[in-house]
Formats: structure tokens, sequence, C-alpha cells
């Protein structure tokens, strides 16, 4: 038996919600192959360092390459588009013919499915997130023949949206918790004040950053007394634009003004690990977003909730915004600093008992590692699928 974990993204926020199943696979005395496959270097490095030692006795890993020609079309358009994503597949087919089992975090994989006729691959989705976004929920889920989900909110809108047959899911938790480093706050900001994490989504149609974001910067190069951490979703930053296919739209992230580099209230990340492993939504005291998924990774540890509705959107009864329930919702960076003000108050008396409500039906957690839990099912599956491998062997003789 050949499990695969692929990770094919540009940057590396995915290879926590499944390579940590991979290792508890390994760890828990799985008898098949386990292979972890990526299709870049940083993708390959971090591997490397979460794996460990594992990483070439228990975990194979295979560096996935792209022809000279598909390079040649990847740097072409990838200032748009990810093409590389895209391209790997068609060059790697005789690798995934060679799985019982891929595990993936992203759905771009179905192409193997729909495009490269690969239907006996048994394909498992780990999802990236727990976020209310309706993308995450869309028809594509279902193409997976199991899904593995955190919590009882997934699976009730992955049955009722998108399609998915309650026996194909999964509730495990969420093993990106297992590698929460406990670090405190980034040695960037200073102690002695307030912290917000400004985390805008890339989204065009649903961001904060593109109409409000330099506004937001501007009210804390203001106020001295609060810090700031500026760690948008990593992918804002990644490309000269940014794209998008839930709903048709294209824009420019800009660049940051040097201005906000001279004081020391304001950190800003675009990208590092630290954006990637929970080590700033542990260590502020206010979250203020928008549409990522990671406000739910915030409510880990309940605290002070602010969302800017810079699109005038009517979000009240609708599921794609229901993590804006934790906090007060804001329409202008005009309207902040109050924000910012009565936040720690109205937190305690009103949001405090939302945001556990909230998080207990986006997680279920009973005290198991999460990726134990994952890599259990995924044992199990496996045995599944050996057993029925065995009965058609017995059938056709």
């Amino acid at each position: 038996m050949r499990i695969g974990f692929l990770f094919n993204h540009d940057q590396i926020h995915q290879v926590a919600h499944s390579l940590p199943i991979a290792v508890a696979l390994v760890e828990g005395g799985f008898q098949g192959e386990v292979i972890v496959a990526t299709t870049n270097d940083r993708l390959a490095n971090e591997v490397r360092r979460v794996a460990g030692t594992l990483i070439g006795s228990g975990i194979q890993h295979l560096p996935l390459a792209m022809s000279p020609r598909a390079k040649r079309l990847s740097r072409l358009l990838g200032q748009f588009v990810p093409a590389g994503k895209l391209l790997v597949y068609r060059d790697n087919l005789d690798f995934f013919r060679s799985l019982d089992m891929l595990v993936v975090a992203e759905k771009t994989s179905l192409l193997l499915k729909t495009r490269y006729g690969l239907s006996d691959l048994f394909m498992v989705h780990t999802r990236h997130g727990a976020g209310d976004r309706a993308i995450g929920f869309d028809k594509a889920s279902a193409g997976f023949d199991h899904v593995l989900c955190s919590g009882r909110k997934i699976r009730q809108r992955l049955i009722s949206d998108a399609g998915v047959a309650p026996a194909s899911i999964s509730i495990v938790g969420y093993p990106k918790f297992d590698m929460v480093r406990q670090s405190g706050r980034s040695h960037h900001i200073a102690r002695d004040r307030p912290v917000t994490l400004y985390n805008p989504h890339l989204s065009p149609h649903l961001s904060s950053w593109y109409r409000h974001g330099r506004d937001v910067l501007d009210v804390f190069r203001r106020h001295e007394d609060q810090a700031l951490i500026f760690a948008p979703h990593v992918m804002l930053f990644e490309r000269p634009f940014v794209f998008t296919i839930d709903k048709l739209t294209i824009d420019r992230a800009g660049t940051i003004d040097n201005r906000y580099l001279h004081g020391d209230n304001i950190h800003i990340d675009l990208g590092s690990r630290a954006s990637t492993d929970m080590s700033y939504t542990m260590a502020a005291d206010i979250y203020l977003g928008d549409a990522s998924s990671q406000v739910y990774e915030f409510l880990l540890k309940p605290r002070p909730c602010i969302f800017l509705n810079s699109h005038g959107l009517d979000w009240q009864g609708n599921p794609n915004f229901a993590h804006w329930q934790a906090g007060e919702v804001i329409s202008d960076p005009a309207q902040l600093g109050a924000a910012l003000s009565r936040a720690p108050a109205l937190h305690e008396e009103q949001y405090r008992v939302v945001q556990e409500r909230m998080f207990a039906e986006s997680f279920d957690l009973d005290g198991r590692p999460s990726s134990e839990r994952a890599a259990a099912v995924l044992a199990a599956l496996a045995d599944g699928r050996r057993g029925s491998a065995g009965s058609r062997v017995v059938a056709a003789a």
C-alpha cells in the first residue's frame, strides 16, 4: 500500500494541515509506504524541517519536476495565475499512477481524476483551515473519495452545500493545532502595549487590504501606544497580481511604503514561516481581519476580534461570514481607534461566549492529537482498500 501526500503550492501554509498526519501514520506503525511529494524548494525545505529524521526512514521524500516546456509556461504565466500548480500533474502521471491513495490539502489535484483519467486513485482531502468562505464548500469537494474535517459545522456544510456523502466525511479535529508553538509575542513587537494582528485575506472581492489596508497601517502609525503585526494571507503579495476564481476578480496588492517601517510599533511580515505556524495568532491581543480562516485559529484562545467590512456586505445571517459574529464589525478605518478602545470590554460582555460556541462548532478536539485521529482514519481506509482489492482477486480467480 502506497500513500502519497502532495504539497503543490507557491507557499508553505498548507503543509501544517496534512504533513502531521503523515508523521503520525508512520509513528503509529503503518505497514506500507508513505511518500511525501513536493513541487518546489520552499515546500521541500519545510517538509524536511517538520518531518525531521523521519525523512529517509519512515517517510520517502520525492521532489516532483516539470518538463522544460512546462517550466517556460509557468514562468510566462506565473505572475498572473498559478500555472506551475496545474502543469506539474501531467509531467508526473507515472508517480500518481503508482499510488493507492493520495492525500492533499487543496483541490487542483482533482485534475488527476477529471482530466488525466486516474479514476481509480483514492483521493483524500484534508482541507486547509476551518473558515466560512463559500469556496471551501463548493461542489469540487464531492470529487474526493474521502474528506477529513475539523468539526461538525464543517461536516454539515460539506453535506448541505457541497453534496459530499456523509459516509465520506470523517471529523478528526485540526492537525495544525498539534504543531502550535507557544512562543509568546514576536520579539519585533514592543511588549509594553496591546498587540493587534491585522490579517487581511487576498481575494479582491473580500479583502479589506485593497480599499482600506494602508489606512489601517496609518492608524497604528499615528498611535504608537498600540502595536501592530501586519501579517496578511501569505499569497497576498506573492505575485504582482492577485487573481481569484471563486468570483473572477483581479487586482494588485501593490507595495508597502517606507513610512510604515520607521516606528517600533509596526511589524510587517508578508509571508515568513511565522505567518503560517500560528506564532502571530497566539501572540496577539486583538484580531483585525475580514475573510481569513485564521480567525478560527486565533479563537483557540478567546480574545477580542474586530472585522473590517470594506465592501459594504450584507453579512448578517450569511454563513460565509459566520466568523463576523466573533467581534465588532466596522466599515471604515476611521472607526478603528474607538473599536480598539472598546474591544476588551465588548469581548467580556458580549463576544467571549459567542467565540467559545463558534470554536466548539468548528473544532472537535477530544484530547487526542488530531493528526493521530486523522492517521487512524487513513489506516482504516487503507485496510478497506486492501480488503476490497483482495476480494477482487478472489472473485477473478
